[in-house]
Parts: structure tokens; sequence; C-alpha cells
């Protein structure tokens, strides 16, 4: 009889050329290790995307089973020793949606004693109460099937993942810095503009180039407010504190000359980009109310994707009472929240993930700091309640930032924390 359930998804193991690397490979064979060699009645299940079967664009069928086996044998002999022991189920998210479609993945996975339920949703007794275990995808209008089980029947999200992020893994190795691959871990997709630009300047952009105009846009917001005293002075209202600025820059000779080359530069620019803001601003306000005609953006306040979930969750809970942990994965943003009495518990993802930080100077652009959480939720009964344990396998932070995106930032603060241990009650 299980006594405990462990769960974990939103690994996106494989893909076309970079985003085969697997920087988490070592610490999830020792987590299932730690499963093969444990004494306790267990089941763990992969509640969606162990795999990036969407990343592969060349391969097609099962020759993409086979690409997984040859590059990563370590983790399948693995899987097939921790199996012997204790069941390992997986479901099917929207990155391995071709799981939901074909029998023989049911049959190969097999092979390596992982079991294969190729549903939405799947249920697990936990002492008198359930555990409501799906990935989402059904949640999210861009990644929804409209045919679930259907190879033909994909979303929005298969198409857009095709184009970008299995192009960037085939890029990633042409950069001066192999950094497109970690396209995977932008959420949500809307940073990636802002992301290219931050990857661009930091990385890519020419370093002679980069160090030219870094004193323009490090003193770009003090020139705002040398425009204020130029206007000022040019009305007659205040003359003072811009003959305060002169002579400050007069007394640093050669340096104040060129400070003050900077800050006239910028003034420039800071009133042309004024008078072309005015005909851009009434441009672009009309092109966003036709692109919401079309239906392809929203002007109203959009909800989120946690939002999406949450309603999802007591809904479940709603018309199935006995339930008392809704869980899913697909946003890469693990969480362990109290509902109604219940539990709504997001297994995270063990990819790397990256954070947008502004600069504390001038009008650089955001840096994105890398980090790992490698987290894995623990699910068993005691006493007549659903315990619900939040744990998290240690891993440094990888070391990707130039110096200049130290040196422009401070550490992001540390993430919202999740209680480590949750208690449902029995009703």
């Amino acid at each position: 009889m299980t006594t405990a359930y462990y769960f974990i998804s939103d690994l996106h193991i494989g893909g076309d050329e970079q985003l085969q690397d697997v920087e988490f490979e070592d610490e999830l064979l020792g987590f299932l290790r730690e499963l093969e060699t444990g004494d306790e009645d267990a089941e763990l299940i992969v509640n969606g995307d162990a795999f990036g079967l969407w990343e592969f664009t060349e391969l097609d069928g099962m020759e993409k089973f086979d690409a997984l086996l040859d590059r990563y044998p370590a983790l399948f002999e693995q899987l097939r020793a921790t199996g012997e022991r204790i069941p390992i189920t997986f479901i099917p998210g929207n990155h391995d949606y071709e799981l939901a479609c074909y029998p023989e993945y049911v049959d190969r996975l097999a092979e390596y004693n992982v079991v294969l339920e190729q549903e939405v949703a799947i249920t697990r007794d936990v002492g008198d109460r359930v555990v409501w275990i799906e990935h989402g995808q059904q949640r999210d209008p861009n990644n929804r099937s409209p045919d679930f089980g259907n190879p033909y029947a994909n979303p929005p999200g298969y198409f857009v993942n095709r184009h970008i992020t299995s192009k960037a893994g085939k890029l990633s190795g042409r950069g001066r810095f192999n950094w497109l691959k970690d396209i995977q871990s932008l959420t949500p997709m809307e940073e990636i503009p802002n992301w290219m630009v931050s990857k661009y300047f930091y990385r890519e952009m020419s370093p002679f180039l980069r160090y030219a105009v870094l004193p323009f846009l490090l003193l770009f917001n003090l020139s705002l407010l040398y425009a204020a005293l130029v206007f000022l002075d040019g009305v007659g209202l205040w003359s003072a504190p811009l003959d305060v600025v002169t002579t400050l820059l007069r007394r640093f000779g050669v340096v104040g000359e060129l400070l003050d080359v900077v800050l006239v530069v910028n003034l420039v620019v800071i009133a042309i980009s004024a008078l072309v803001s005015i005909p851009l601003f009434f441009l672009a306000r009309d092109v966003r109310k036709t692109l919401d005609r079309f239906g392809l953006i929203r002007l109203d306040e959009p909800r989120t994707a946690g939002n999406a979930y949450m309603e999802g969750a007591r809904g479940i809970f709603e018309t199935h009472p006995e339930v008392a942990v809704f869980v899913y994965g697909h946003t890469h943003r693990a969480s362990v929240t109290e509902v109604d009495d219940r539990v709504v518990v997001n297994t995270g993802t063990w990819l790397k993930r990256l954070h947008r930080r502004s600069v504390v100077l001038g009008v650089l652009p955001w840096v994105f700091y890398p980090s790992f959480r490698l987290n894995y939720v623990r699910i068993s009964e005691e006493d007549g309640a659903v315990v619900v344990e939040y744990r998290v396998i240690e891993k440094k932070n990888p070391k990707d930032l130039t110096r200049l995106e130290t040196l422009l930032t401070r550490d992001p603060l540390p993430d919202e924390s999740i209680p480590e241990r949750t208690v449902v009650d029995s009703p």
C-alpha cells in the first residue's frame, strides 16, 4: 500500500542541439537514487513535461524517444532501477504532448519501469482523501489541445515553440556566449523581447560599441534633470541651478568637458524623442486597438495564469469534495497555497529560472538573474490528515552574468518563501 507520493514536473529534457544540455542531471539522478534506496512504500509522479518533445524539429515519431535514450542512458537506467522498487508514473504535458497520442510510448517507457497514463488528469488516494493531479496545459488557452490525444490537434504554443525555442537551441552555439538555449527558462513569453535586448547589449554587442554608449546611457537620468534646468533658464524662471552645474563641470577640467558633451548629446536625444513620441503614441494606440479587435491582445486587465489555476482548483474542490490537494505544474512557478481549507500545489520546474532586475542607474537594459530551485513535493497521510511537504534539492546558482551586469544591479531579493509543511485536516 502506497503511503507517500512524490511529485516533480517540467524537466523539459531533450531538444535540438544546445537544448539537449541538462544542467540538473546529476541532481535528478541523485534524487532517483534516494527513492531507490529508501524504505517507504512510495510512488513518484512526474506531472507533465518530463521531456521536451516539441523541441525536436528534425525527428519524428518514436525517433524522438530513441534520441532521448541515446543522449541520456544514465537517466533511463536509473529510472529502470528506481522503478523496480517503487512505481513511477508519467502524465503528458504540453511539451511532451506526443506521450498522449501514441500507444508506442506506453510500451517503450514500460521497458524502463515507467507507467505512462495518457490522461489530462489522474487522482491518488491519501487516506480517506484524494489528490487531484494534472499538468495544467488544458487551462492555458495558448497551450490547450483542442482534442486531447489527437497528434494533429496542436495549440498555438506548439508552433511558437517550434519557430522560437527550437531555433534558439540551434543558434545558441553561434553566439559569443551560449545563452539562447536558456529561452525555455523565460516566463512569461512576453519577456522574450526584453531578454533579447538585454542579452544583445551585455553579451553580443561589440565591446567597443557597448562601452562607447555606456556613459550616455548611465547619465541619461541626470540628463533629464539637466534638460529641466536648461528649460528653466531658457524661459527665465530660474538660472542659478544651471550656473552652479556649469561651474562644477569647469572645475573638473577635461573630465568636466566630457561630461558636458554627454549631457548635451543626451539633451538633444531627449528633445528629438519628445517630438517623435507624440505621433508614435497615437500610432501605437491605434495599432493596439486594431489588435484587440482581432483578439490578438487584450487591452483590459489580463487574467493571470495563477488566477486561472486557483479558479480551476476551486471548481474541482466544489465538484469533488473528497479532493484535499490540487497539484499542477506548467507555469514553472512553484507554490503551496491554502485555499478553502484545501491545498493547491504548483510543482515548479527544474530548469534554470530567470529573474528580471532593473539597473541602479541610467536607462540600460534590464538584467536577468539566473537561479535554480530544484524542488519536489511529498504528500502523505498522518493521523487522518493529509500532509504536504515542500522540499528543495540544493544547487548553486549559475554564474552567467557579466561583470558589467553584476556592477549595475543588486542581487535579487529572496524568492517568496514556500511553507515546508502544510496540513489538511480531516473534514
